[in-house]
């Protein structure tokens, strides 16, 4: 009886290790997705990421046409890793503009200078409010925004090159 008793532990901690591993692969996705998904953009202004260039508020996406925001900042190595899908993605003519994070305007400069540039319009969002009024969960994160402002699609996380195919029909479905 004391043999066994020696073993509850060891079991229990087996019991613990094999639980957390289930639930570390059950695959589940916590992903926070905005409510704002068919909902009209909130208003916002804001000033211009870069100097000389345009800032961007919610009327610029009201344009007729669809376009792409995409949340992303100098500082984030993920948003590094997209820039290339967000160039194919303006070199397939769909419209980009983008709101920067927490950053400087040094920082932008910099950034699309050695990542390319696809951005029409870049607003500089130095307290994250409008990133938050997006409904937006962090960096980088892209939005698929019909001519009347609404929100139509949301990806978040980066834009692997799998994943263009999907930004472009939602892009052409928000036409």
């Amino acid at each position: 009886m004391k043999r066994l008793i020696l073993w509850i532990p060891l079991l229990i901690f087996v019991i613990f290790v094999v639980t957390v591993a289930w639930r570390l692969n059950s695959g589940q996705d916590s992903t926070v997705r905005s409510r704002l998904v068919g909902q009209p953009l909130p208003a916002f202004a804001l000033e211009p990421a870069i100097p000389g260039r345009p800032g961007l508020n919610a009327q610029d996406l009201r344009t007729g046409k669809p376009r792409l925001l995409n949340i992303f900042a100098s500082w984030c190595v993920p948003c590094k890793v997209e820039a290339p899908q967000l160039m194919e993605l303006k070199r397939r003519g769909v419209p980009i503009d983008a709101v920067a994070i927490r950053d400087r305007p040094e920082d932008v400069a910099r950034f699309l200078e050695e990542f390319g540039d696809p951005f029409q319009r870049i607003g500089m969002d130095r307290d994250t409010r409008v990133q938050m009024s997006l409904g937006s969960s962090g960096v980088p994160e892209t939005f698929v925004i019909d001519g009347k402002g609404v929100i139509r699609h949301q990806h978040i996380g980066v834009i692997d090159p799998d994943d263009v195919p999907e930004i472009m029909a939602a892009y052409e479905a928000a036409r």
